[in-house]
């Protein structure tokens, strides 16, 4: 069994699976990339048993199909010291050794037997699907994650719920301090179908997509999601359990109007959030027709600040306060010049949105819960 690859081809295709593979595996065999021959075709696996991550590698040549597992640290650890050219892979299926041969020497490492190496969950005929580009999938993702709880006593809260309609195709995410719904219109499905995609394989999704503009196409049951684009297939374990009726805490009646430059707010906060608190990050928001205050103290340490920044604010003048880091971390998140801030009362959550929006069927909103003001 043997072939010949790019070594720069395939070190960047296993650095992007690599990242699925736990520091801490219960199974030795998942320290390693499952290589599987196929004519010219190399086909690549990893795992953590909870997501999979598959990649196929164009080859130069190869001959005689087999299977191998190959330790990753190792195998990449080598490549990164190749300059570009083609290698050589020679393994002999009865010792599990392998050559690597490049234009100047020849490099052995031991391999292990491909039939430990757990087989992939498959989905049931049943499956729901959808297709969409890797742009909105990478959209979506990268507007919500930051907002997944880390909560493992509310494990549905932990993921990106991915909602799908004959309307639209929503991702939402919260942690009940803040809340994204990232909503497509122009992505439906015949029937209602959901799923929630746990943490860990949407972030190696936000990774490897941003390197792709070819279509997304996903497969779901009950239990498992696949997810193909590209060169990549990834096969993960989705959560299991009902999501809360996130559309229930989102106020609709708004009167009061707030209308700023987004860097400018987002800076002012930066600055005067310094001041904050160190364990509630209250900072507040005195709102005023052409201007809001951004202030902030600390008691215990004698400190404070306060700056004024220009908007447009239509509604009753009022006292507001929030978690500095949420506000902060919203307004990283969101990307147009201006942003929208409807408020209601101090007691009731605002909505952030996009002053304008970068496409007419995208509609992102983004929720933070107040915190009290004393004084």
């Amino acid at each position: 069994m043997n072939f010949i690859v790019s070594s720069s081809a395939l070190l960047n295709h296993l650095q992007a699976i690599s990242k699925v593979i736990s520091s801490k595996n219960t199974l030795p065999i998942l320290d390693n990339f499952l290589f599987q021959l196929a004519g010219t075709e190399l086909t690549v696996t990893a795992s953590d048993l909870e997501t999979t991550l598959i990649t196929k590698v164009k080859l130069d040549s190869a001959s005689e199909d087999g299977e191998i597992t190959i330790e990753a640290k190792r195998l990449t650890t080598i490549l990164r010291e190749f300059p570009e050219q083609p290698l050589t892979f020679n393994i002999n299926k009865e010792s599990n050794l392998i050559d690597i041969v490049s234009e100047n020497g020849k490099f052995s490492i031991p391999g292990q037997s491909a039939d430990d190496f757990p087989l992939v969950p498959e989905i049931k005929g049943n499956a729901n699907s959808v297709s969409l580009t890797s742009e909105i999938m990478l959209q979506g993702i990268a507007k919500s994650i930051f907002a997944a709880s880390d909560d493992e006593l509310r494990p549905v809260m932990t993921g990106i719920f991915i909602e799908m309609t004959p309307d639209n195709m929503s991702f939402v995410a919260s942690d009940a301090h803040k809340l994204v719904r990232y909503r497509r219109n122009d992505i439906k499905s015949d029937t209602n179908s959901s799923f929630i995609l746990p943490q860990k394989p949407a972030g190696l999704l936000k990774n490897t997509l941003s390197k792709t503009d070819k279509a997304v196409i996903i497969k779901f049951d009950d239990k498992n999601a696949v997810i193909e684009y590209d060169n990549y297939k990834m096969v993960c374990r989705l959560i299991e359990g009902n999501y809360p009726n996130y559309e229930a805490v989102i106020p609709t009646d708004n009167p009061n109007k707030l209308i700023i430059d987004r860097l400018d707010f987002y800076n002012s906060l930066r600055r005067v959030s310094v001041f904050s608190n160190q364990a509630s990050n209250l900072i507040k928001l005195s709102l005023g027709a052409n201007e809001v205050t951004v202030s902030a103290q600390d008691i215990d340490f004698s400190i404070s600040a306060h700056e004024r920044v220009k908007c447009e604010y239509n509604g009753n003048d009022m006292e507001i306060g929030f978690k500095s880091l949420f506000l902060i971390e919203i307004l990283a998140n969101l990307s147009s010049a201006d942003v929208v801030v409807n408020m209601s009362d101090p007691t009731r959550a605002g909505i952030l949105v996009p002053h304008e929006k970068e496409s007419d069927d995208e509609d992102i909103l983004m929720l933070l819960m107040p915190m009290t003001v004393n004084g």
